[in-house]
């Protein structure tokens, strides 16, 4: 029956709504261009933080948060205090050619204090690549005509090269002195400079030998002095962390973990020779190892 009354079934819209972030509901795409302008400002997260644990020492009842942090361990070899100890005791004759004739012996004594600081600059630069007896003859000849600046710049090259040989590349040296010595009369009145980096910037000198100058001349411990020797003995001690491959390189490794109050006796213990060291234990074949295990 018709009863005139016309039914209507609103369904639900499919018209996609738009959520307006931080609005708290959704809008359909006609709501959102009519509330266009009515923009609603991101709500901004937290930002999730990670906290930092540092260690603190806490010791007579200090708080833990006025400490002071925890030093990280700083790395050493193994039984490095007792190997020193016999290399002093190796070396504690001093019936090595170093110790009669090295830098320490091979200046005028009675010459002025800058006269001396020159010669043992001068003698350091004759020792690279060269032995203990042949620099401490060259030393001789040379303070025999007088060995000051003055008369180094007087001396031509052919006799100076007569009086240094036969050490090691007389010729690079002849030539290094001659321009050393004619830097310390410009800019130094003379003298030698007073710290490693005027030192090394010299022509012919060395870390090594910067360092063994401001010890001997100067009395300043300022680093250890590190040969082929020392480098070729501290990596076979395993005193490095990581092996090394130059002197340089060695010295370095050394400062990063050797206490500064034990500069001094490297310095003087440093080796006399290259026989094998008395501190390494000797194998059933009487050879050295680093460790005491059998090679």
């Amino acid at each position: 029956m018709n009863t005139g009354i016309r039914m209507v079934t609103r369904s639900r819209s499919r018209t996609p709504r738009i959520a307006a972030e931080g609005c708290g509901e959704e809008l359909t795409p006609r709501e959102a261009a009519a509330e266009g302008r009515k923009s609603c400002r991101p709500v901004k997260r937290p930002r999730k933080t990670q906290k930092l644990h540092v260690a603190y020492e806490v010791s007579n009842g200090e708080k833990g948060e006025d400490a002071e942090p925890l030093k990280v361990p700083v790395w050493e070899p193994q039984n490095w205090q007792q190997q020193l100890a016999n290399i002093q005791i190796m070396r504690s004759k001093k019936d090595a050619p170093v110790d009669q004739l090295g830098a320490e012996h091979c200046y005028d004594t009675s010459a002025p204090p800058k006269v001396r600081r020159y010669q043992i600059l001068l003698s350091l630069m004759l020792s690279s690549q060269t032995k203990d007896q042949v620099t401490a003859g060259a030393m001789q000849r040379l303070r025999a005509r007088g060995l000051t600046v003055e008369s180094i710049l007087q001396t031509d090259d052919d006799m100076l090269g007569r009086l240094i040989y036969p050490v090691g590349f007389w010729r690079n040296k002849v030539k290094f002195i001659k321009q050393t010595t004619a830097i310390l009369q410009q800019r130094y009145e003379g003298d030698i400079p007073a710290s490693v980096a005027e030192l090394v910037a010299l022509p012919g000198v060395g870390p090594k030998m910067a360092h063994l100058a401001m010890a001997v001349a100067w009395g300043t411990i300022s680093g250890i002095a590190v040969d082929t020797h020392v480098h070729r003995i501290t990596n076979r001690l395993r005193w490095t962390k990581n092996v090394t491959k130059t002197p340089e390189e060695t010295r370095t490794a050394l400062e990063e973990w050797l206490p500064r109050s034990a500069f001094l006796s490297i310095l003087s213990a440093r080796p006399a020779s290259t026989r094998p060291c008395a501190l390494l234990p000797r194998t059933s074949k009487g050879q050295r190892t680093s460790s005491g295990q059998s090679l």
